[in-house]
């Protein structure tokens, strides 16, 4: 009998290789032997499932938001490209990024990914808390979860804010944006925003 094929992500990636050194974040990053990392939304009503989710295709989920809405980013308004529902356009933009990422670093993109993920997502923030007609700040742990979402779309944001009406291709952008966020490099701009909410969390112990 011949041996089985092993099953790589977009038929080029393997995941087995992959190393994650965040103990809190490792239960929630999950790689499923899928060749085209979709869903179909089969796991949307269940309790906790995004965190069974292969982690790319919670990147490419996060691609498809319709933009930055009602808050500013860099002082401007940004809004969607019309992408929202285009998963496939989305998977061609991550696959590319991957493929640029290979080039440039020589290694497993999704190796890189797991990094930026980890420089990326933040371990405190704060939360509102009113007490006595009073209103204050409150520093408190962020759950492992909401540290890979909110890293996850500070990422997609980056790529999305250096494309947006720029003749800077998507797949660029987040190839970059994902090369620096894995070096923890203050370029990043997932980076910087982690720091910017640890920094705040700090002043609100």
């Amino acid at each position: 009998m011949s041996e089985q094929k092993e099953t790589l992500l977009f038929g080029k990636w393997n995941s087995d290789e992959v190393k994650i050194d965040d103990l809190g974040l490792a239960k929630y990053i999950a790689f499923e032997d899928k060749i085209i990392p979709h869903s179909f939304g089969k796991n949307t009503r269940k309790r906790f499932a995004k965190g069974k989710l292969n982690i790319v295709e919670r990147l490419i989920n996060k691609l498809m938001r319709s933009g930055q809405g009602k808050r500013k980013l860099s002082g401007k308004y940004i809004r969607g490209k019309r992408s929202c529902g285009k998963k496939l356009q989305a998977m061609r933009i991550v696959e590319d990024a991957f493929l640029i990422i290979e080039n440039e670093t020589k290694q497993n993109p999704l190796q890189v990914l797991v990094k930026a993920i980890q420089n990326s997502a933040p371990r405190e923030d704060i939360t509102r808390v009113k007490k006595g007609g009073i209103a204050y700040t409150l520093s408190v742990d962020v759950a492992p979860l909401k540290r890979i979402d909110e890293s996850l779309k500070n990422i997609a944001l980056a790529a999305f804010s250096s494309s947006f009406n720029k003749k800077v291709d998507a797949a660029q952008t987040l190839a970059k944006e994902l090369i620096l966020a894995s070096k923890n490099d203050s370029n990043s701009f997932s980076v910087k925003r982690k720091d910017e909410v640890e920094r705040i969390a700090v002043s609100s112990r």
